[in-house]
């Protein structure tokens, strides 16, 4: 039996985020996941200006150790294509410097950054991370949860749990009782190629939200050694009721589709093709209860629009660490006092969670996008709402002022 005061369920990055927050504190934590790191996972690796910002707030070093990682793309921005076809850049930061500035947004393949974050782990002496077991019981007792294997001979009792175990994690689903609903989740596949051609200078990303994809997209990311993470995401409730396989639709685009079939000319995959789910942070949940907070995918906390998870995920993480502490300082772990960590994650993540809800529910009409890309080529407050999804701004001071919509209207 291992007694500790938090137990977290997954070392992803919303797992490894709480502990790395828990550890600064000088809080012991246990840390369990049923894989053995490096191991792959299903993902388009893109990380946007959140993830420096999230580690920086927790620790410095760290972020700096991922600033000189080697095994990830420094990207400057995004690239947006329009259904007709009009294609619009957003740097993550307005009049970037290559030679002077420090990059805000990375590619790196998940099994390289999950590894780099389970290496923090392993550098923290508050935490004790054990790979390789699986969480299958969870029993809420009067003073904690005692977790276990099927087999029993692994057991962990903690005073608060942190489930981060990801989108299919069965306490979400049967302790939580958040369920899949397809309006609210996304089914994307993606494949990893060399020899892509056209990819921007700056290694942006590209988002391609052709027509028939809709309200989906095609991403192409840039990595290093001249790979790309290729794929493509729709809303689950779309690809149902259109009867849509998607691995056949994103092969059959890339050799058809005209600008594609010449990008992808002479790319090859080195990759199997292979699926996931993304659970959308489409409406509010409730992400917590008596003992226990719900962390990164495993709290539907996908952003609708752009994808964003891995952001969102360190985000909550540092979150639940801080309502941990509070919670372990009062021995208060009731229902109602963790809702102060649901209040905190969508008064940090919600204004943008909405915003880009509405953003998706947009590109269902091929049009309407098409004109708001040509108004956002020639709009820069347009183009700092888009961007700011990407790099760290404060989105709801902007939203709340009546002076912003009047100069989005203006045109100015």
């Amino acid at each position: 039996m291992i007694t500790t005061s938090v137990c977290i369920i997954g070392a992803g990055p919303g797992g490894a985020t709480t502990a790395l927050q828990l550890d600064r504190l000088g809080i012991p934590c246990v840390v369990v996941d049923k894989a053995v790191f490096p191991r792959d996972k299903v993902c388009g690796d893109g990380l946007s200006g959140k993830v420096i910002t999230g580690l920086q707030k927790i620790d410095p070093a760290i972020a700096d150790r991922l600033q000189q990682f080697a095994e990830k793309e420094n990207s400057w921005g995004v690239t947006f294509v329009s259904p007709g076809r009009q294609s619009m850049d957003v740097p993550y930061k307005p009049n970037y410097n290559k030679q002077s500035d420090s990059p805000i947004g990375f590619v790196c393949k998940r099994i390289h950054f999950d590894n780099f974050m389970v290496d923090e782990l392993k550098r923290s002496p508050n935490v004790q991370l054990f790979e390789g077991v699986s969480i299958d019981k969870y029993t809420e007792e009067t003073d904690g949860y005692l977790l276990s294997n099927n087999a029993g001979d692994f057991q962990v009792k903690a005073k608060i749990l942190i489930v981060a175990n990801g989108a299919h994690s069965s306490f979400t689903r049967d302790v939580a009782n958040i369920r899949m609903e397809p309006k609210y989740y996304a089914a994307g596949i993606r494949a990893y190629y060399k020899g892509v051609k056209g990819t921007h200078q700056d290694s942006f990303i590209e988002l391609h939200f052709l027509k028939n994809l809709l309200p989906g997209y095609l991403w192409i990311f840039p990595l290093p050694n001249g790979e790309a993470n290729v794929g493509m995401d729709m809303l689950s409730d779309a690809v149902r009721d259109r009867k849509i396989n998607l691995k056949t639709l994103l092969t059959d685009t890339l050799k058809q589709d005209p600008i594609f079939a010449e990008r992808f000319r002479d790319a090859e995959m080195v990759s199997s093709l292979d699926g996931y789910g993304l659970p959308l942070g489409s409406k509010k949940r409730r992400l917590s209860g008596s003992r226990y907070m719900l962390v990164g995918d495993a709290a539907f906390i996908i952003d609708p629009f752009t994808g964003e998870g891995i952001g969102n995920a360190i985000y909550c993480g540092a979150i639940a660490a801080k309502q941990a502490a509070a919670c372990l300082d009062t021995g208060d772990c009731s229902a109602e006092t963790m809702m102060a960590y649901d209040e905190s994650v969508y008064r940090v993540l919600g204004p943008e969670l909405r915003l880009s809800y509405k953003l998706q529910q947009l590109v269902k009409y091929p049009r309407l996008f098409n004109w708001l890309m040509k108004m956002g080529m020639r709009n820069k407050q347009l183009r700092d709402v888009i961007s700011s999804m990407f790099y760290e701004v404060d989105l709801r001071k902007k939203l709340t002022r009546p002076s912003f919509y009047f100069k989005l209207l203006l045109n100015r």
